[in-house]
């Protein structure tokens, strides 16, 4: 989770690493630092705080060196300070080292590092695979590149790392296992990231690292070997990202720039996909697969936070359409609780960076027990669609802000293109399958129409920005939302908030239910209105503050609720695509007013590398 960043060529590198760190910020928070080979050696400047305080610590000095690395840090070992910040050098100070991930064995090694006389000055397990490799390099005289390797081979867990030495001005190295990274590819100049994001603004050509993979770069080249020595030839492919996508575009963040970006993101999950004229769904990515598809015995669908509550709309869509069985389960139980699967079965695991530690164990899960496994993610070139055996791109573009928004949309967007063409010729009719398409063909402008009610949206905020507590309730595809949208407020304001089906309220909720008690209803006039309604008339009998998002032109409910937002209408299994984005916005603009880190929560990082 934490973000890695680092440079071999002819420019300064500590202003570009430090743009880098800034646009990895989002991948962790609360400390930064640099490691800058020049001249004078190896410096190292690291602090505890964002990565402005670092910018403020160096403080226009340049620090004179062509080659380096950083690291901004989510904390994992040891609390946030400047001694458990990255980079970490050796005894000597000969090398740098910034990791992302976690080595499960450091307090084996650490005991034996420490009986041979090294001391450890932070608390990170990082420094102890610092001081494995400085003891590897003692015993051996190997080069560096080598002592890594050897290193890497004696740990246990997982890891993204970048080293720098004060011996070799021509020398970075990296290696991955559970942690992403990515060499760019320059003209005599290479780049590390832990993504994409620091790298598109100078190059457009890279090569995605494997688990397992050491690459060793110097300006002449690189060479990419596994951990076994084993030399490799790897692919160069071209970034789908522009620079324009990554910064914030004139908005005070990029949650509010990616709410707004809904409508053309949803656009681009349905472009060539969605065809009414032909009445079909066009899914590339899995037309190898489909016939097995198609025959599935059961679909379990895997995912954490938000993708696992597009995965609940998912299993609503496709049983209600394809009447095939679908399980939805954490990705993080998945694999610990040994499931049961069987021919037949079908594996389909959502994330928005196709990054997640959890759901790339669940991929590996399913594979190795022989089942098809299917992937839905938004990061071309990533891990997840790397290792499953087919899937569907979201083409969201990059989404900055750490709660998601429009990747939950797009990811609901593509489990109703998979239910749709499930359904085609098997449940729905030709008639019924043309008003669908056309139907999520409308939703884009649709979403425009809700967005904007942002004012109305940011008038009602203000009067709930100090509640301690919030209660979301919906029923039928829009329970999920309920759920969604709880930890939307959750996230990133901190208030307290939970979700569940409306009918639930009554086996417990409802006893903290009062006038303080904030309570939103998703009451589309759908199949459940009815019911949703005198829930509503429940909560008012308590004296609770209701919130109630409904369709155009339903007036039912305003002598019932404080407030009443209305939506265009739409299909029932369509409406999360709408009723999510009041959602959205409510949380954004109660956050700004109780002037929260909109985009960088705190204790959460993007990219949940780590399990």
């Amino acid at each position: 989770m934490c973000g890695i960043v680092g440079y071999i060529g002819s420019q300064e590198a500590d202003d570009l690493l430090l743009t880098g760190l800034k646009r990895l910020e989002y991948r962790g928070y609360d400390s930064a630092g640099l490691a800058i080979v020049g001249e004078d050696g190896l410096r190292v400047e690291k602090r505890e705080g964002k990565v402005d305080a670092l910018r403020h610590a160096i403080d226009g000095q340049t620090l004179g060196g062509t080659l380096g690395v950083g690291h901004t840090r989510w904390a994992t070992h040891g609390p946030p300070s400047d001694v458990n910040a990255h980079p970490h050098t050796s005894s000597d100070g000969s090398f740098a080292l910034v990791h992302n991930g976690i080595i499960e064995n450091h307090n084996a090694i650490k005991k034996s590092l420490k009986e041979k006389g090294y001391t450890f000055q932070s608390d990170t397990d990082t420094e102890v695979l610092v001081h494995l490799i400085e003891e590897i390099r003692q015993e051996t005289e190997l080069p560096l590149e080598e002592a890594v390797r050897q290193a890497l081979t004696q740990v246990v867990g997982t890891y993204g790392i970048a080293v720098v030495s004060n011996t070799d001005d021509d020398l970075l190295i990296a290696a991955r296992k559970g942690s992403p990274l990515i060499l760019g590819i320059g003209d005599g100049e290479y780049f590390i990231g832990s993504d994409a994001a620091p790298l598109v603004e100078h190059t457009r050509q890279v090569v995605y690292l494997s688990d397992g993979e050491i690459v060793t770069v110097r300006r002449s080249g690189y060479e990419v070997k596994t951990i076994d020595n084993v030399p490799l030839e790897k692919e160069v492919h071209e970034l789908e990202w522009s620079l324009g996508e990554i910064e914030k575009g004139g908005y005070d963040h990029f949650m509010l720039k990616e709410i707004m970006e809904q409508p053309d993101a949803l656009e681009d999950a349905m472009r060539g996909r969605v065809l009414p004229d032909e009445n079909d769904v066009m899914l590339g990515g899995l037309h190898t697969v489909w016939d097995q598809v198609a025959s599935a015995d059961r679909i379990i669908i895997a995912a954490c936070g938000t993708s696992w509550h597009s995965a609940l709309v998912g299993e609503y869509l496709i049983e209600s359409f394809a009447r095939i069985p679908v399980e939805v389960e954490y990705a993080s139980e998945f694999r610990y609780r040994d499931p049961i699967l069987k021919d037949g079965d079908v594996v389909l695991v959502i994330s928005q960076s196709g990054e997640t530690a959890d759901t790339l164990a669940a991929v590996r899960e399913a594979r190795s027990k022989g089942v098809l496994c299917l992937g839905i993610c938004n990061v071309v070139g990533s891990t997840i669609a790397r290792e499953t055996d087919a899937g569907v791109y979201l083409h969201a573009g990059p989404e900055i802000g750490v709660a998601s928004t429009k990747a939950f949309t797009a990811q609901v967007a593509v489990l109703s293109q998979i239910a749709l063409k499930l359904a085609r010729g098997r449940t729905l009719s030709n008639a019924e399958m043309a008003s669908n398409l056309q139907a999520l063909a409308e939703v884009p402008d649709k979403v425009r129409e809700v967005l904007q009610m942002n004012d109305e949206i940011r008038e009602m905020a203000n009067v709930y920005r100090y509640a301690s507590n919030f209660l979301y309730l919906g029923r039928g595809y829009n329970f999920p939302v309920a759920l969604e949208g709880a930890l939307k407020l959750k996230e990133i304001s901190y208030i307290h908030a939970e979700g569940y089906p409306a009918a639930e309220m009554k086996h417990g909720p409802i006893a903290l239910i009062d006038r303080f008690m904030p309570v939103v209803f998703i009451a589309m006039k759908d199949s459940t209105y009815d019911k949703v309604v005198s829930n509503i008339e429940e909560v008012v009998a308590r004296d609770g503050s209701v919130i109630a998002i409904t369709d155009e032109g339903n007036g039912d409910l305003d002598e019932l609720c404080e407030y009443v937002l209305r939506i265009p209408q739409t299909e029932e299994f369509l409406s999360p695509l709408l009723t999510s984005i009041p959602l959205q916005l409510l949380s954004y603009h109660i956050a700004v007013m109780r002037g929260c880190h909109v985009d960088q929560p705190r204790n959460l990082a993007k990219s949940v590398t780590v399990e």
